[in-house]
């Protein structure tokens, strides 16, 4: 009796652990992995807390130096998945701070539960030409992610260079993006909150097979050149679920940036989505290869935009915007091949003698909702080499924001087909 009894209990102890096995990437899983409750069968998971390297997490503390040496352990670690856990209940105070690989491990986690705050802008030692709070750098494979905080504390930057601009006159002020990341191959990005950056809220450069999902950007409307992401040299980048509101473009998709995938986002207040703008002071400029689907534009400044300079070179083409919704954006299509600083050419210069990025097969289908404007389409080409081609519009409808508006579009120099659309579009072949 007593050794079927203990049989019992044996089989109901491997029955239970069948039943209760936790998977990678869930929340368990990780409370499991942190409480170091796992056992032999994990132990090649190691977890590095920046409290135990002197963080205070009080969010007065410069606790840069803790999350150095702690990253300076977790890049020299090998085995499976070395995750520096960031807990939660804290908040910790970084200047600026560079996290660089490659590293030991394959793959490397940083798991942030807790909030991170940038110094006010006067503490940055009166250097205004700082490139990025948070950087990443070289790390392949890297995963980041948690319910955390990322807080830029950008106010005291725009402050500043409000009146900057106003005592010397100066347009442009150089500020910090909050999170650069660079050469990142194989990044996966999701859950955190990022709050009111300096500049951009996040940079993506120089990185391929990334996934950027879950997350939301946050930032007063009326804050300076506060984009939720800017993408450049970057190829087969997917940004899905997520929410973006900030002062300036929700996501800016810059030269160098192919094969781009943008669904379920919903952006307002902000620019919209860019591609560019391309083609600055007569640079060489290309994007290829972007959807963006299933995405809302509340009050918005622009819906989905393509803009290009005066006199650049280059193209954007293979463009999809498909299954979009408007709700009281001002300007809910637009292509901009006119995009310039008024003092950069001479005024009295005939464009038309200019050369252009090249802007083709673009197609609009299922695009709907209301205009704040009464220009909901503009199609702005440059004629010099022979306007913008293959212009697509199938299904779309936007109509006034306020009934009574004399709603229409403008075309110049742009050349395809429409199916249906309203308003109309002239330009387009029916």
């Amino acid at each position: 009796m007593k050794g079927l009894l203990t049989i019992s209990v044996i089989l109901l102890l491997s029955s239970s652990c069948s039943c209760s096995r936790l998977e990678p990437w869930t929340g368990d899983y990780f409370d499991a992995l942190v409480s170091g409750s796992f056992g032999d069968r994990e132990a090649a998971i190691t977890t590095f807390n920046p409290m135990d390297y002197g963080a205070v997490g009080n969010g007065q503390t410069d606790d840069s130096l803790a999350f150095i040496k702690a990253w300076e352990h977790i890049c020299a670690a090998d085995g499976r998945l070395p995750t520096f856990y960031i807990p939660p209940g804290k908040t910790f105070l970084l200047g600026q701070v560079q996290f660089k690989g490659p590293c030991k491990a394959s793959s490397v986690r940083v798991r942030l539960s807790g909030s991170l705050i940038a110094p006010h802008g006067i503490s940055w030692g009166g250097n205004d030409g700082l490139e990025a709070w948070i950087r990443f750098e070289n790390i392949d494979n890297l995963i980041i992610d948690g319910e955390g905080k990322i807080d830029g504390q950008g106010q005291s930057w725009w402050t500043a260079c409000a009146i900057k601009k106003q005592n010397v006159g100066k347009s442009k002020c150089q500020k910090p993006t909050a999170f650069h990341i660079h050469g990142c191959n194989g990044l996966k990005l999701s859950g955190l909150t990022h709050l009111n950056s300096a500049k951009n809220h996040i940079s993506l450069s120089g990185s391929n097979n990334v996934i950027i999902s879950n997350i939301r950007i946050i930032a007063p409307e009326e804050s300076p050149n506060t984009d939720g992401i800017d993408i450049s040299t970057s190829s087969n980048v997917m940004i899905k679920n997520s929410f973006i509101g900030t002062g300036d473009d929700c996501i800016a998709i810059n030269s160098g940036s192919s094969w781009i995938s943008i669904t379920g986002v919903t952006c307002g207040p902000g620019h919209g989505i860019s591609i560019g703008s391309l083609g600055e002071d007569g640079a060489y400029q290309t994007v290829e290869g972007v959807n963006v689907e299933n995405c809302s534009f509340r009050g918005t400044d622009n819906g989905v935009r393509i803009k290009t300079w005066k006199g650049g070179r280059g193209y954007a083409r293979k463009i999809s915007f498909k299954h979009i919704n408007f709700m009281n954006t001002k300007n809910p299509i637009v292509i901009n091949q006119f995009y310039f600083d008024k003092n950069s050419l001479d005024p009295q210069a005939d464009v038309k003698n200019y050369p252009e990025i090249k802007v083709s097969d673009v197609a609009f289908s299922d695009l709907h909702g209301t205009s704040a404007n009464e220009v909901a389409i503009s199609l702005n080409c440059n004629e010099g080499s022979g306007g913008c081609s293959n212009i697509l519009m199938d299904g779309v409808r936007i109509t006034p924001a306020v009934p009574g508006m004399n709603l229409h579009a403008i075309c110049s120099n742009a050349h395809g087909k429409v199916t249906s659309a309203t308003p109309d579009v002239p330009c387009l072949s029916h």
